[in-house]
């Protein structure tokens, strides 16, 4: 017996560090994981521990002959990795911790954001005995877009949050919920109390089309119906009109397949996960039962990855549809997939819609139609969404890469939703320099630069998406932010750091005056427990609190 990773990989690499053998790749160290979807067990070297299998905080690896009908494909997925990157004695062994002279006395450091990016940064910090962390987030509740972004039906993807407990819940760790930096306290008062500070934001804005209609009722971001289906409660209050028999999602990523996922999923299925509940009695009363998903580019080209592919075409009731024309690779592309020097995903994604392409559909099922090859150019409707039209496009080799030309062949489809899914983008946070073209903070490393001088801003540094991008999944956070750790322990070992001028007591201080609404660490135990003793008596893994002030009146109830 040999164990197996599946679809809920969180690429933190939480598993590499405790397998005994090194038989999980690739490891932060090797090229291949700035890239990989996900991590593979080899078999061959595999010795049956089961070490990893506690480790794992999403609880995606499983016993090979354990493994469910829909996790099968696994088993190829894994051992084509290694067909492609064997097993050798020059692969690179894993780097072992630092340690901070100990004459050097406290390290403070202040984390705005509660993501993974923020956790996975506690984490390594804390791991220091001479380390302070401060945590700051505007909202009441942490771990951003694992509670708030990861689809309701992807329960042990959010499982991750139990391992950031360890990082929140931390005796050097101290936790300021429902705290918002440049409104209750300053970037500079930051830096008055802490050596460094740094910006772990995310980026909660999103891109726009720039089609004509975009701002019609029922054209929206699909970055805002993940947050009012997770309960975000700056969009709880929204509403989406879903009485059309069709929806339209532009883009082709992930966040894309869930929102198609939670559009024609069994109510009755996510109603046993922590979805909203407002969302989910507007789920039960939907009309929709098309969603087509559209893609400027080929199969080969799509942005999701694998892993939510396969788990797309095992949902019940619901049948993936493919048009068989837009399968047909252009010679490029051919040549690429063919090519046994590429990375195998891209050869497994075509396939995977290769044979959706060749499945006949079930009368009666509802759909999600995966189009390729289309740009939306218009939204159409009278004051509201009524129909899209879409341009055909091709795909054209220009310096060695392939850009999407239209055609000027359009068709137009009725639908009532449009949901655009092109990507996050960050937001500048106040007092620092901000990329407006990449939507980052600009940073060598995680150091924070000046825009002007190119110089690095003393005690400033940057992590997860406002630093490189919306990019990657949970776990490639854990790196990015070990890489800004690396960087604030060099500047403090070498003295380039600036001496804070207050103590940790002044700034609980300053803070209990400026907002003595915020939260601490026991404030959001009670939250979660109360969100999860209500969950269970409706049978539900969690039901949470949607408003501040019913997150503000639980953190306050005694145990």
């Amino acid at each position: 017996m040999a164990y197996v990773i599946t679809q809920a990989c969180c690429n933190d690499a939480s598993c590499v560090e405790v397998c005994p053998v090194n038989c999980i790749h690739p490891t932060p160290d090797e090229a291949p994981f700035a890239t990989t979807e996900m991590l593979y067990i080899d078999a061959d070297t595999c010795i049956d521990c089961g070490a990893c299998v506690d480790e794992c905080p999403v609880d995606a690896i499983a016993a090979d002959n354990e493994l469910t009908p829909a996790q099968e494909p696994y088993l190829e997925i894994n051992a084509e990795y290694y067909r492609r990157y064997p097993i050798g004695p020059d692969w690179p062994e894993l780097r072992t911790r630092r340690k901070l002279p100990a004459e050097l006395g406290t390290l403070r450091v202040a984390i705005v954001g509660s993501g993974p990016a923020a956790c996975y940064a506690a984490m390594d910090l804390v791991t220091h005995s001479a380390v302070q962390v401060d945590i700051f987030d505007r909202l009441p509740t942490p771990y951003g877009l694992v509670r708030a972004g990861v689809a309701p039906d992807h329960q042990s993807t959010k499982g991750v949050g139990d391992l950031f407990r360890s990082a929140i819940g931390h005796k050097n760790t101290q936790c300021y919920f429902n705290v918002e930096v440049g409104t209750h306290i300053t970037h500079e008062e930051l830096l008055a109390h802490h050596h460094a500070v740094i910006y772990a934001v995310g980026a909660a804005g999103d891109r726009t089309l720039g089609i004509p209609g975009e701002d019609l009722v029922g054209s929206r971001a699909a970055t805002e119906f993940v947050a009012w289906y997770n309960g975000h409660p700056d969009f709880a209050d929204h509403t989406f009109d879903l009485s059309a028999e069709r929806a339209v999602i532009i883009g082709n990523g992930n966040v894309a397949l869930d929102v198609a996922r939670a559009l024609v999923m069994d109510p009755d299925e996510l109603a046993r996960t922590d979805i909203a509940e407002h969302a989910l009695e507007a789920l039960r009363k939907s009309n929709i039962r098309e969603v087509v998903v559209v893609g400027r580019r080929g199969p080969a080209q799509a942005a999701y990855t694998n892993p939510e592919l396969l788990a797309l075409g095992s949902l019940p009731g619901v049948d993936v549809v493919v048009d068989r024309d837009e399968v047909e690779l252009d010679p490029v592309s051919r040549a690429l997939i063919d090519d046994p020097q590429v990375e195998p995903r891209l050869a497994l994604k075509v396939r995977q819609v290769e044979g959706f392409a060749q499945r006949t559909a079930t009368e009666g099922n509802k759909r999600i139609v995966l189009r390729y090859l289309a740009s939306p150019v218009e939204i159409s409707g009278d004051g509201v969404v009524e129909s899209i039209t879409l341009e055909r496009n091709e795909l054209v080799e220009v310096d060695g890469r392939l850009e999407a030309r239209p055609t000027g062949e359009t068709e137009t489809l009725e639908t009532g939703l449009v949901l655009r899914s092109i990507g996050y983008r960050g937001t500048a946070p106040a007092g620092l320099p901000f990329d407006e073209r990449r939507g980052v903070i600009p940073n060598d490393c995680g150091r924070v630069i000046d825009a002007e001088t190119g110089a690095p801003v003393p005690g400033v540094y940057t992590a997860g998406w406002i630093k490189r991008g919306p990019s990657g999944v949970i776990g490639t956070n854990k790196q990015c932010s070990a890489e800004t750790v690396e960087k604030i322990l060099d500047d403090f070992v070498e003295g380039k750091l600036p001496e804070p001028v207050a103590d940790r007591e002044k700034l609980a201080a300053l803070v209990a005056e400026r907002r003595p609404e915020h939260i601490d660490y026991r404030g959001w135990l009670q939250i979660d427990k109360q969100e999860k003793s209500r969950g269970s008596a409706a049978g539900r893994s969690r039901l949470k609190f949607v408003s501040i002030e019913e997150m503000l009146a639980a953190s306050r109830i005694e145990s």
